[in-house]
């Protein structure tokens, strides 16, 4: 009886699985076809194969539409943004996972309770106080509204909680005999840190990295507030929305879909290599 409950229960897993595949594979396959199509042929028939293979869909969305500029912003954004959330969010993960001190319990309590912010309540007061960090002096201008340097401080801020926690789990199963050996031999703390303890937290650290990575790449309503009016300064999810809205009806469906597949590669190469290590760090935490 167990063995068919078992039977039962890994097809279940596997149809919902396959289930799953498909819900996200399909609108990728039919994005991609539809970015080398006619704007006729888009509306046609869903899944026929174009007469001929539009690339120039892609050159206006990268030329005309400037995709390739607010591409590099984005990775720009991203880049700066996942650095920063991880080298902070990593020191503050270990501190509460290794050391004991009064208050620590609270402070892990707050990161875990800003897993519950919606970003959506604090846009409002987020932007005046971006705003008026703006007028600032020496910082305001690197670090205010229309700039990509208060846009990166806003992206730490919101992804540290998420990366707080689950490397606070993270650290927590690493062996404690490696860092007293390293505090013996006359280490300090801080190379404890980076030399030993962060190396062996790799898995964990990548697979954050990842997730971070996809949220802040995918963000739309933090650079819609915060980037409103400096159009050399928009990200790519605003360059591709700007795509369908200028023109209404009239919007170049063949180049928005391009400009969709754009994005859509990066993150597809990143999981691709790194999906060994998001698979080793979900498990890795599991056992001590």
């Amino acid at each position: 009886m167990s063995a068919a409950r078992a039977r039962l229960t890994a097809l279940l897993s596997h149809a919902v699985l396959l289930w799953w595949t498909l819900l996200v594979t399909v609108p990728i396959a039919w994005t991609f076809l539809a970015s080398v199509k006619s704007e006729r042929e888009i509306f046609g028939d869903a899944w026929s194969p174009p007469a001929t293979i539009r690339l120039d869909n892609w050159a206006r969305a990268w030329q005309q539409a400037h995709v390739g500029r607010y591409m590099l912003n984005s990775v720009v954004v991203v880049a700066c943004g996942t650095a920063g959330t991880m080298l902070f969010g990593a020191m503050a993960a270990y501190v509460l996972a290794r050391y004991r001190f009064r208050g620590s319990r609270i402070v892990h309590a707050l990161f875990v309770a800003g897993l519950a912010l919606p970003v959506y309540l604090v846009l409002t007061p987020l932007f005046f106080v971006v705003r008026n960090t703006g007028a600032l002096p020496l910082v305001g201008p690197f670090i205010g509204l229309n700039t990509h340097g208060g846009l990166i401080l806003v992206y730490i801020a919101f992804s540290l909680p998420f990366t707080v926690f689950f490397l606070t789990a993270f650290f927590g199963t690493l062996p404690e005999t490696v860092a007293e050996a390293a505090f013996v031999d006359g280490a300090s703390h801080t190379r404890v840190f980076f030399q030993i303890m962060l190396p062996m937290a790799r898995p964990g650290v990548v697979s954050v990295t990842v997730f971070n990575v996809l949220g802040q790449w995918n963000q739309y309503q933090l650079p819609l507030v915060l980037l409103p009016s400096d159009r050399d300064s928009w990200l790519l999810t605003q360059g591709i929305a700007d795509i369908s809205t200028t023109a209404g009806y009239d919007a170049d469906w063949g180049a928005l879909f391009a400009a969709l597949g754009m994005a859509i590669i990066p993150m597809i190469v990143v999981h691709a290599l790194l999906q060994g290590q998001i698979r080793r760090g979900l498990t890795a935490g599991a056992f001590k």
